[in-house]
């Protein structure tokens, strides 16, 4: 709206009027930072990051064959620095977080006290944790369930032997999962599965376990190749007796299509289709095959940091990133007049 529009309706001089703009303007940006921010991005068409994947800590429990997040380091943010990493990605347009690793239940404190902040104080739609399911308890769940939306836990196998041989197994996993699976529908939590096929399990049928299971969601990914990760003989995993071909895998796709909760997720989609921040705030890519990773968000921004990284958000909603990713709250159940008696608030 012109000045000339506001000083015939307000009946103010035009010097007042840019005095009053200015000062409007300076109390939306101080009071309303994020929508600033987000109009700002939308100005400028840069993405917004709206479904994050943290990876907090690289140390693992397990040594799977293929990993491309090694234990490279053993670097951990403080609560304090993680948790002004998060409300900045929140500020910028984050509704969703996907809490992976390592192995994220290694540090329950840290994990525990991060789901609450990202529930209460953040605000998120969604919350999620990617396990390898060995360290999950129910006295975890029973405390920080009502913070977790899903939890997705890795099964490549229903075979123990090619657990063990892939080195995710410690000839429990099955049992685990089905615990898991049981303790996720208690306390309200949509479980889902995550299997990665190799060369070890392209040929399995997995469709009895799978339907057993009943997950809301099964992701099925081709293993990967990322440079400096696990791609050689001088990297911590090599993952070139793992590889498949896309024909192999989809072969094993092909026997698993029917299953209704069934995601499969090749190479091509993988690869920069996920909004990767690592142990240190850094944006990762590995679009190119090699890993690249930004500035940290704590000493630059998002949206700085975003612009040194590739991440295809068209690619992202084309695979399906954005999806039913609340979990059902339980509905109220009225109480009933027995109830309502002997609580003493039943006026006659």
């Amino acid at each position: 709206m012109s000045s000339g529009i506001l000083k015939s309706l307000l009946g103010f001089p035009g010097s007042w009027v840019l005095v009053l703009s200015s000062v409007l303007l300076t109390i939306a940006v101080v009071t309303f930072p994020s929508a600033v921010r987000a109009a700002r991005r939308r100005l400028n068409k840069s993405p917004i990051p709206v479904s994050v994947n943290y990876f907090f800590s690289r140390k693992c429990n397990k040594e799977c064959g293929f990993c491309f997040h090694t234990a490279k380091t053993s670097y951990i943010l403080s609560q304090d620095e993680a948790h002004r990493g998060l409300r900045l990605l929140k500020e910028a347009g984050m509704e969703k977080l996907n809490i992976a690793g390592g192995e994220p239940f290694l540090y329950p404190n840290f994990l525990g006290a991060m789901l609450r902040f990202c529930k209460e104080s953040l605000h998120l739609r969604s919350v999620s944790i990617v396990t390898n399911g060995s360290k999950v308890t129910e006295n975890f769940l029973k405390e920080y369930g009502q913070y977790i939306d899903i939890l997705a836990v890795s099964c490549d196998s229903m075979n123990e032997k090619t657990n063990i041989a892939i080195g995710r197994g410690d000839g429990n996993n099955v049992k685990q999962l089905f615990r898991i699976r049981d303790w996720c529908r208690k306390y309200n939590i949509k479980f889902k599965l995550n299997t990665v096929v190799c060369r070890l399990n392209f040929n399995e049928d997995m469709f009895d376990l799978v339907n057993e299971l009943a997950p809301f969601r099964w992701k099925v990914f081709q293993v990967l190749m990322v440079c400096g990760e696990n791609d050689s003989e001088e990297t911590l995993r090599d993952v070139r007796k793992w590889e498949i071909t896309d024909e192999e895998f989809a072969v094993f796709c092909d026997r698993h299509r029917a299953i209704p909760a069934f995601i499969p997720e090749d190479n091509k989609v993988m690869a920069s289709s996920y909004l990767l921040v690592d142990e240190y705030m850094r944006f990762m890519d590995k679009g190119s095959g090699k890993m690249v990773e930004s500035e940290s968000i704590l000493d630059v921004g998002v949206e700085k940091a975003l612009s040194q990284v590739r991440w295809d958000h068209e690619a992202f909603l084309e695979r399906g990133g954005i999806y039913d990713w609340t979990k059902e709250m339980p509905v109220p159940q009225k109480p009933t007049a027995k109830e309502l008696a002997a609580s003493g608030s039943l006026d006659w």
